[in-house]
């Protein structure tokens, strides 16, 4: 299952206020549109090929209306909408209309709910729009998203909402390479750590024993060694090929927001890269998050977001002087950042703050029980080893949800060379900021901060749990579910009206956001009167995690890693009957 792709283009967009735009129905294709808003109950999008310009060479984008990122398309939450999408590219296309509850026809998935988009034809998707809030779409064919095929998606709501502001903006975030999508994908095959720059050397290794001793720092490197990992495989692929753009302009463009002192503004950000995740602040403010993939929370005020692939925040924050702070979103491998600047008046522009240092993956992240170690808790290489060793960890007040126990339906899986690697005592770890993000000094909003903002408390409780193991084979950047790659795999069976528990452990050594079509997940962090809403929940290294879906939409539906080049072996097909 090919799936999304990666270009190198800039827009000329410049901000994107909700409140003061003028909204354009239809833009023309084949040259860049500045025309970045369009509203109403009827959208005509035609999918071509531009020219773009984000490293100072040109390029060639795959984009909707001429733009890089796509319009931002504005709904009104009760309308029934009509969207007119015309493919003018030598290849078949589609749109996928991520995070919204609409038909499966209607889901834009080639293979799964629809033949795509042919050359040359027109597909009209049509559906009553049934929330509100901060959503995106893109191509779900071939590499199409990686090159530019995307967009933010705003809904209003018919009641007001329960907080207030002066000014909306989108922040669109994503990742943009010069290079083919297929000639990087190509070299992650060759050698997985193409992209990786920041591998130990002989130069480390004696900061490490000036650091720890030489034994200490032996040890350290044998086992690495032994397990055939490395502590710096934070990101596959990273600045060494990504630019990274706000709302399609590099930091050099620069992306600007306009404010007056004192002013509340709403913030909607997006995560639309294709295999980066960006750690989002904005030095000398504080950001009040409010919603979370289009849904309303308690808010909880932070200085920083870890912003996973597919991911939606709505934040809300208030600068109080007459000067330009950085948007600034750097990536989690800290090889870049994308950035821009809220500031008074346009000529003003923020400078960049000092990125963090490079992460590096710890003991926890490899799955292992670090109250325990005497026992052998860790992650197991395929040599069988088992790491161990006496350390103390925080005890997770989420240990709770281990002991809520449902009939559990069992799933095919395989061993073999599809998985290398099994997390021995994978913990929940809901109030870990995660790899580069812990104890940096900063507030960093965790999943055990997020809580409804309304009750779930008679939700009902699952009738059902199903195990879901992601698995991979770095060496070979081969990725799975439960050992087994999709193009071998039998669809996952939801029953219709059912409310099912599912739960992730991830056997791997990196982030993965799992996205579930058709279907909310109602993610679990301890507190079942308010369970958060969320349509992609990022899985940590080593760790598990679970939520509850209710299964109230018939039909085909994906299920999937959204990361780019994850998701060709990591995906299931799900049947809901």
């Amino acid at each position: 299952m090919q799936r999304r792709t990666f270009v190198k283009g800039v827009a000329a967009s410049s901000l994107l206020a909700l409140t003061s735009t003028n909204l354009e129905a239809r833009s023309t294709p084949k040259q860049l549109s500045n025309k970045n808003i369009l509203t109403g109950t009827e959208f005509f999008l035609d999918i071509d090929y531009t020219t773009v310009n984000v490293t100072g060479t040109p390029a060639v984008a795959t984009t909707v209306n001429g733009q890089l990122s796509g319009p931002t398309l504005v709904w009104q939450e009760g309308d029934t909408v009509t969207l007119h999408v015309t493919n003018h590219l030598k290849k078949s296309s589609s749109i996928h209309w991520h995070g919204i509850i609409l038909p499966p026809q209607m889901d834009g998935v080639p293979g799964i709910s629809f033949d795509g988009i042919a050359p040359g034809e027109t597909f009209t998707y049509t559906f009553k729009v049934q929330q509100h809030g901060t959503y995106w779409y893109h191509s779900h064919s071939g590499f199409q998203e990686q090159t530019g095929l995307y967009g933010t998606i705003v809904i209003k709501p018919k009641k007001k909402e329960p907080f207030s502001y002066d000014k909306d903006y989108v922040i669109q975030l994503s990742d943009w390479s010069d290079e083919k999508p297929t000639a990087i994908y190509k070299k992650l095959k060759q050698m997985s750590d193409y992209y990786n720059f920041s591998q130990r050397t002989v130069g480390t290794f004696i900061e490490e024993v000036k650091e720890k001793g030489l034994s200490k720092a032996f040890k350290d490197r044998s086992m690495w060694n032994r397990m055939r990992m490395s502590d710096r495989d934070i990101s596959d692929i990273t600045a060494y090929t990504y630019t990274y753009l706000m709302n399609g302009q590099s930091p050099t463009s620069h992306f600007k927001a306009l404010f007056r002192k004192g002013e509340k503004i709403r913030l909607r950000l997006v995560n639309s890269a294709a295999m980066t995740f960006f750690d989002v602040r904005i030095p000398g403010l504080k950001m009040t998050v409010v919603a979370a993939d289009g849904n309303h929370v308690k808010p909880i005020t932070v200085d920083e977001i870890r912003l996973g692939v597919a991911e939606t925040y709505d934040v809300i924050v208030q600068p109080r002087h007459n000067k330009a702070y950085a948007i600034f979103a750097q990536s989690i491998d800290r090889t870049g950042y994308a950035m821009g600047s809220l500031t008074p008046k346009a000529s003003l522009l923020a400078h960049a703050p000092k990125m963090d240092p490079k992460p590096k993956l710890s003991m926890v992240d490899m799955g292992m029980d670090m109250s325990s170690m005497q026992h052998g808790g860790g992650m197991k290489c395929s040599g069988g080893m088992k790491m161990s060793k006496k350390t103390s960890m925080k005890k997770y007040k989420w240990s709770a949800m281990e002991a809520q126990k449902y009939p559990i339906t069992p799933l095919p899986s395989a061993t073999g060379v599809q998985t290398t690697m099994k997390a021995m005592s994978p913990k929940y770890r809901l109030d870990d900021p995660g790899v580069g993000l812990r104890h940096n000094g900063r507030h960093v909003l965790t999943y055990a901060d997020l809580k409804n903002r309304y009750s779930t408390r008679n939700a009902r409780k699952p009738d059902r749990e199903i195990i879901l193991h992601l698995t991979g084979n770095m060496e070979r950047y081969m990725w799975s579910i439960n050992g087994i790659k999709y193009a071998d795999s039998q669809p996952l069976q939801f029953h219709y009206g059912e409310r099912l528990r599912i739960t992730f452990i991830n056997d791997t050594m990196m982030n993965h956001p799992m996205h579930l079509h058709g279907l909310w997940s109602d993610l679990e962090t301890g507190d079942d009167n308010h369970l958060v809403r969320k349509h992609t929940v990022i899985v940590q290294p080593g760790s598990k995690i679970s939520y509850r879906v209710t299964v109230d939409a018939k039909g085909a539906w994906a299920y999937h890693c959204h990361l780019l080049y994850h998701m060709g072996g990591m995906f299931r097909k799900v049947v809901v009957a």
